[in-house]
């Protein structure tokens, strides 16, 4: 008889719009990792999360970032939402004294996917910045 899979697991984590934020989510996230026995993502995890909150943080009003975290079958998926969808991302190259303008390049090349998307699409209320992790 074939092994059953294991079912998806769905965590989310909710942050103030604060300085202190990015480590708190990081950490969160890769000890969510850790204890699905996805050790080899956590660290990946915590850069991509902090570059991510971090945006939130220096970009937006938003009050409260909400993390969500997917993990099934070797997979993290993970997005942060925040409540300014009229602040759109985008992929820039920054110059090599600049001291940010990295974190969606370091997205595109250590996520095996990421993107962004809008909630209720007619009139956005929130984006989230995604991205995919792998274990295999």
């Amino acid at each position: 008889m074939p092994e059953a899979a294991n079912p998806p697991y769905a965590y989310r984590l909710s942050a103030p719009n604060s300085p202190t934020s990015p480590k708190a989510c990081r950490d969160a996230v890769a000890a969510l990792l850790q204890a699905n026995d996805l050790h080899d993502l956590a660290d990946t995890a915590k850069l991509l999360v902090s570059e991510a909150v971090t945006n939130v943080n220096r970009h937006t009003a938003t009050e409260l970032i909400h993390i969500d975290t997917l993990v099934h079958d070797g997979i993290a998926t993970i997005a942060v939402r925040d409540s300014s969808p009229d602040r759109h991302p985008h992929l820039r190259h920054a110059d090599t004294d600049e001291e940010g303008g990295r974190g969606l390049l370091l997205m595109q090349e250590l996520a095996y996917a990421w993107g962004v998307t809008w909630a209720n699409t007619l009139r956005p209320t929130s984006k989230h910045i995604w991205f995919e992790l792998r274990d295999h």
